[in-house]
């Protein structure tokens, strides 16, 4: 009877003990960032605490005299089947100071410092990508000077401070509220916590595309809830955003940009160039049946508009003034599109396209 007992704990333990991984993030006050993480499907918990110095075993004293090295840290335990760990850089980065090194808001010192705690060599890779790819963008006039450094080790903080966002509601959000913190993220983001499996009601869509026998497209009061404002209006209500004040006009990184609504495929950087429009433009798209095109007579003019096959997500147009060999210009617009990096495409479900870049 032991025997079989042991083999069904195994059995229903096993494929959660599999599924978990740990990442360690620092940005600044640690209820915050524990906060933060805790908003993503996929993440069972984040544990506040301490990384980066010498001192074992440190008390929140001690690391708050910034005498230990050490700063305020969280452990993100997740499954890695749900979200990956480039998809928790990319939260991590929308929700912390990524140009002060000297703390976080009105947090000052080193304890207070950002960091990437990297564990292996694969999420030291990612990190410094992901970091490399922030800088490229623009969106941040100063230096990124957020550290990305091994884990020596992660010390979780004492229990008070667990949960504390939970356990002290009020407290929290009026220290929050008063940190600057938020109002920074959305001086610099449109939408922080725009990002695939969020259990915010504004988090992004599916994490990768699984073809239309799996995708369902969310009603209206579904999709307001999941996308931005802007990207609602361009997919849904066929509007059009900014020329050179949009996210991926200058985007020079190898991948591919995905339906923002159902993450199918759309287009790749291979067929990407230089339009000089202020907007993302491609030769054509990662394969014919891709989109659907349609005649567009708004605006006292005709033109081919093109929409995602299986969203119906109003993208942008296509134009016979394109460079060779297709002599076409697919100007769409960013807020109807999610890129994936070409590091990243595997885990994120699309590893069937990196032959496109062989």
């Amino acid at each position: 009877m032991r025997v079989i007992a042991a083999l069904l704990i195994s059995l229903i333990t096993g494929p959660a003990l599999a599924a978990q991984a740990t990442a360690v993030f620092a940005g600044g006050c640690f209820w915050c960032t524990e906060s933060d993480f805790e908003k993503l499907d996929g993440v069972s918990e984040a544990i506040s605490g301490y990384a980066g110095g010498d001192e074992a075993n440190p008390t929140y004293e001690q690391v708050s005299s910034g005498a230990t090295g050490h700063t305020e840290s969280v452990q993100v335990i997740y499954d890695p089947d749900k979200i990956s760990y480039a998809q928790l850089l990319d939260w991590f980065w929308r929700h912390m100071d990524p140009t002060d090194a000297d703390g976080q808001f009105v947090d000052r010192g080193r304890q207070y410092r950002g960091a990437i705690f990297f564990e292996t060599p694969e999420q030291e890779k990612q990190a410094r990508a992901s970091k490399t790819a922030l800088e490229k963008s623009g969106r941040f006039e100063k230096p990124i000077v957020t550290e990305i450094t091994p884990l020596k080790a992660f010390y979780p903080a004492e229990e008070y401070h667990q949960d504390y966002y939970k356990r002290n509601p009020l407290r929290y959000k009026f220290y929050r509220y008063n940190s600057g913190r938020d109002q920074f993220l959305e001086k610099h983001w449109d939408d922080p916590d725009h990002l695939p499996g969020g259990k915010k009601a504004n988090a992004e869509a599916p994490m990768s595309w699984r073809g239309p026998e799996h995708f369902n497209k969310p009603d209206e009061a579904t999709l307001r809830a999941r996308l931005s404002p802007l990207s609602f209006q361009v997919t849904q209500e066929d509007d059009t955003e900014p020329a050179f004040k949009n996210t991926y006009w200058d985007n020079k990184q190898q991948g591919i940009y995905v339906d923002v609504v159902s993450g199918e495929p759309l287009f790749s950087s291979t067929d990407k160039y230089e339009s000089g429009t202020g907007w993302p433009s491609f030769t054509k798209p990662i394969s014919p049946d891709a989109v659907t095109t349609r005649e567009d007579s708004t605006l006292w003019m005709v033109r081919t508009e093109v929409r995602s096959r299986y969203a119906d997500s109003h993208l942008g147009h296509v134009f016979k003034d394109g460079p060779r060999p297709t002599g076409e210009r697919w100007c769409m617009n960013s807020a109807a599109m999610r890129f994936i990096p070409k590091e990243d495409m595997a885990a994120a479900g699309y590893g069937q396209y990196l032959t496109l870049f062989e």
